[in-house]
This record gives C-alpha cells, structure tokens and sequence, in this order.
C-alpha cells in the first residue's frame, strides 16, 4: 500500500476536482505514476493539511477542519514537524520568536493554544519558515487546490521540455480551454488565482539577459 492516489473520486466535485483531473492527465502524458504526483505526504507538506484530510479530499470525501485556530494548530504543528533546521532538529519556541519578530511568551501561547493567531502573527511566521501565504490559514480544500495547482505547474514545466512552455500549453490546454475552464470558477476569487498563476509561468519563460525574441 502506497501514500499515493490513484484517480479522482467518483463524487469529487468542483475546483479541486478539475484540479486533480489535470494533474492527473499531464502525469499520464508524462508517464508519470498518479502514486508520484499524487503522494499523499508531500501534498500535505505542501500545503498544511493533514494526510488524512488530503486523502479524503483527494478521494472527493468532505473533509477539513472548520474552525480557523484549530486549522491554524494544525498547519504550525506540521509547520515545526516539517521545516527542520539544518541540523534535522525543530526550532524552538525562541528561535521561532527571535524570527518572527515576537516574543517568546507570545510564541508559547500561539503553540499551545491559548492565543489566537492574527494576521500579523500569521504572515510573520510563515516569512519565517519560508512558506507561501496563506499556509497557515486557508480553507483546507482551497489548500489542496493551490498545491496540486503548483505541481501542475511543475508538471507542465517538464511536459515542454526544451521547448517553450507558453506555447505547449496553449497547444495542449488550448486558449479555449483555460477561458472555459476559468469561466467554470464560482467566485472572481477563484478567477484571480488562475491569472496570478498564468503570470508566474509568463514570468518563468521570458528571455533571460542575452537572449533575443523573434528575428
């Protein structure tokens, strides 16, 4: 038995359906095991949320952790358990304080429970471990969604080769596609991800110093 995952669930629905369904043909195209691109324990790595919550989710199960502080718990405890000092030993309270501008009562008390987090607290600590924002946060499908969307990217990255990655996804995904697909996202929220995530793969492919475009 592997941490991996295997194909969408029957009743997944939604964003991080279409998600799981994209990463899911580019690994097929790519010869990918779904056991690789799916891995359950670096999922959560990658976005916070527990292994048995991606597990379920990945498998169109409702799952997740409602309540914020408790989501907040979660993310840091994994954050502490995952992001180790060169040595392979976890910071401590001071050293997390020291670099996240706090002290360390206040530290503790975020730790163990009896303070809710703001987002000062929040966006400092995550600086700290060097993890995108939001991680400490977001809704756990939302979190999900973002990493499988980052290993698409990735994915998408590898699938062009040599080639230039722009146009490989216009000519695999079509201009179409992504306006359809896009079209298909229930807020404006959901909307302004795609385009943040289209400029980082426009930012990723432009011509280093030196290069020149078309002749």
């Amino acid at each position: 038995m592997t941490d991996g995952f295997s194909v969408p669930g029957p009743t997944a629905t939604g964003p991080l359906a279409a998600s799981i369904a994209r990463v899911a043909e580019l690994a097929d195209k790519l010869g990918m095991s779904h056991d690789e691109v799916f891995d359950v324990r670096n999922l959560s790595e990658a976005s916070g949320v527990p292994t048995d919550v991606v597990r379920a989710l990945l498998d169109g199960r409702p799952a997740g952790e409602p309540d914020l502080q408790a989501r907040f718990l979660q993310r840091f405890d994994l954050l502490r358990s995952t992001r180790l000092k060169p040595n392979g030993r976890r910071y401590t309270q001071q050293e997390i304080a020291d670099g996240a501008g706090m002290s360390r009562q206040q530290a503790g008390a975020l730790i163990n429970g009896d303070r809710r987090p703001t987002m000062e607290h929040c966006d400092a600590i995550q600086r700290f471990f060097k993890v995108h924002a939001g991680f400490l946060t977001a809704d756990d499908t939302d979190a999900l969604d973002s990493a499988l969307q980052r290993t698409e990217q990735s994915l998408l990255q590898d699938f062009a080769g040599d080639g230039d990655p722009l146009e490989r996804l216009l000519q695999d995904h079509g201009v179409r596609g992504i306006a359809w697909r896009a079209a298909q996202l229930p807020t404006d929220k959901h909307r302004d991800k795609v385009t943040e995530w289209l400029d980082m793969l426009l930012e990723s492919v432009k011509p280093g110093p030196g290069t020149s475009g078309e002749t």
